[in-house]
């Protein structure tokens, strides 16, 4: 008897009810932004000839795939390898440090089949994995806990800072405070985690203006109520808080002067004052604030921006991409992104609300740490805000490794959502 082909045997309704709860409102939203994206890079390139418009929809395309096959598969089968994916992470950056490929300043590519790849962005994924089984073993609601989930961090943390990555390093930061946060650690700890950031940024500013010192002294006073009202350990807590920003501070200016490259330091300070350095450091967002303000409420259409057409900012395909938005669609242009990105974010949070478990929740909510401080800092960047940091737009920007990383990333929340018990909302 001649045996049926596979595709009439296959059982239709049960393939189509492995994707039935996945949250088709926040695909559809990141495929369009995708879609978009490609749009915006192939007019900033439209008089050059390239196409990486191209490259962009078809790694969008590869990524909505592994997003739709990490969609059906249980993401509890992640928590029986999350020390083999731990392993993996570390030894991808530093295998970046042995044989990655430099450029603009920095060794973070390793160079596969003659594509480049970035394994700092598939970090991203991975410590948001580690973390999340981490904490669903035991939260953050002690010290302890909270500093071991920490120490897990710090080495791929390290590794990427050394590259140096010095933007990927601060979205492993904004991973682990949301994730901490999400997990019951104290919002008082949290303050205390990142106060020797700031406190170097105090101790440098008051080399540039020496006023600031009584900032500086509020400041410190405040970490150490803090500590002394949130810590077991008061007097102890206290004393090694102050001890802390103190030696932080003074390690920041010794790291500003003798650590850091000029490029480096430029981007950290030539935001506050671009016109000192117009066509070097300050050129770019000076280019960029002059496109974005060009715009105005509508725009000057697509394709049509003068500052994008004749290539008057550099890298505007990746770092600068929102700065095409702002030109050629103008105010209107960069509210609907921003309502979008908006969107993506509240489906995020829902399905972490939703989740069946810790585990579910904590990776939604590593996700959304990721895109909320890419998206912040990447805008805040092109309009004058922040530093330039290097940190890419999601789903906009172009860049295969980071776009395949979101991908991942939205495939993992899509498995929470599509395993989660049906709730109302």
């Amino acid at each position: 008897m001649l045996q049926r082909p596979f595709w009439s045997r296959i059982r239709w309704k049960d393939l189509v009810q492995t994707w039935q709860n996945i949250d088709w409102v926040l695909l559809a939203l990141v495929v369009g932004t995708t879609l978009f994206g490609g749009i915006l890079i192939r007019s900033t390139e439209l008089n050059q000839g390239w196409t990486d418009w191209l490259q962009h929809w078809l790694v969008g395309g590869v990524g909505l795939v592994i997003a739709l096959l990490l969609a059906r598969t249980r993401y509890e089968y992640l928590l029986q390898f999350k020390w083999v994916i731990y392993g993996v992470t570390n030894l991808s950056l530093l295998a970046v440090i042995f044989i990655g490929t430099s450029a603009l300043g920095a060794q973070r590519w390793i160079t596969i089949g003659g594509f480049n790849l970035q394994p700092s962005e598939f970090a991203k994924i991975g410590v948001i994995i580690t973390l999340a089984a981490i904490l669903q073993e035991r939260t953050a609601s002690t010290v302890m806990e909270m500093a071991r989930a920490l120490g897990i961090v710090a080495v791929p943390w390290a590794l990427v800072f050394i590259q140096p990555d010095l933007g990927t390093s601060l979205v492993f930061g904004a991973v682990s405070l949301g994730m901490l946060y999400w997990a019951n650690a104290h919002p008082g700890w949290l303050l205390l985690l990142i106060a020797p950031l700031i406190s170097t940024i105090l101790f440098n500013l008051i080399a540039i203006s020496p006023w600031l010192i009584g900032l500086v002294v509020v400041w410190i006073s405040i970490t150490v109520v803090v500590a002394w009202r949130t810590l077991p350990w008061h007097r102890v807590g206290a004393l090694v808080v102050l001890v802390g920003n103190l030696i932080s501070g003074g390690l920041g200016q010794l790291v500003w002067e003798k650590g850091l490259k000029d490029y480096q330091k430029d981007r950290l300070v030539l935001f506050l004052d671009p016109d000192k350095d117009p066509l070097g450091g300050g050129y770019h967002l000076i280019q960029s604030r002059i496109a974005i303000a060009s715009g105005q409420l509508w725009g000057r259409g697509l394709n049509q921006g003068t500052q994008t057409q004749l290539n008057f900012i550099p890298e505007q395909h990746t770092d600068f991409i929102f700065s095409a938005i702002g030109e050629e669609l103008g105010f209107v242009g960069c509210i609907a992104l921003l309502v979008v990105f908006w969107l993506v974010c509240l489906r995020i949070v829902i399905i972490a609300q939703n989740a069946r478990d810790n585990f579910g929740s904590l990776l939604a909510i590593g996700v959304l740490s990721m895109l909320v401080f890419q998206i912040v800092v990447n805008i805040s960047m092109t309009i004058g805000l922040a530093p330039v940091t290097g940190i890419p737009l999601p789903f906009l920007s172009y860049g295969r490794s980071a776009l395949l990383t979101n991908f991942i990333a939205i495939g993992l929340v899509e498995s929470v959502a599509n395993f989660r018990q049906r709730a109302r909302y």
